[in-house]
């Protein structure tokens, strides 16, 4: 399938059958309540990226269809398989059953250092609000916990860029 630019992306309407012919890998997106309309959109061209194999929104989030989601996506949430669902701690119990690892990206006492992360496909990422973070329920029944190092004066880094260092070293696992 030929590759699209943002702009072909922006107007593209793919069919069940284009979306299939993606080769998907074993890993899924558990968004937790994220706040900012841009986040969802780059997690959507992140979750492209990685030819993640679905991305679920949970709780009070905003969704698809959505203009402020749609210009961060550049279309690309047409493109990754995605459902909204009420709780994360919902989606991670079924996933649990279909023998996911959970792995939060979370500054937590018990996270650590991604760079220590050995993955263990299939694999769910789940990724917190933006204030918040992770939900300590969904905390509590993580497989594991990682964080990216802060080496300098802010605290922490933003949702979509710590998926994405997480999301490509867990793809390295793949290889």
């Amino acid at each position: 399938m030929k590759k699209k630019n943002a702009a072909e992306l922006r107007i593209s309407l793919p069919s069940e059958k284009d979306i299939k012919k993606i080769k998907r890998n074993p890993i899924v997106f558990v968004l937790d309540e994220i706040l900012d309309t841009y986040n969802i959109g780059s997690l959507f061209r992140l979750a492209d990226a990685i030819a993640a194999k679905k991305m679920y929104l949970c709780g009070e989030m905003e969704h698809p269809p959505s203009a402020r989601i749609h210009k961060a996506a550049v279309g690309t949430e047409n493109w990754v398989p995605w459902e909204k669902r009420n709780s994360a701690v919902e989606v991670i119990d079924e996933l649990k059953n279909r023998g996911y690892q959970i792995i939060a990206i979370e500054q937590d006492p018990k996270s650590v250092s991604y760079k220590n992360l050995r993955p263990d496909f299939p694999v769910a990422l789940v990724l917190g609000h933006e204030t918040r973070g992770v939900s300590s329920k969904v905390l509590q029944v993580a497989d594991v916990i990682v964080e990216l190092p802060m080496l300098g004066i802010n605290k922490s880094f933003n949702v979509w860029g710590s998926a994405a260092v997480v999301s490509y070293k867990t793809l390295e696992s793949l290889n």
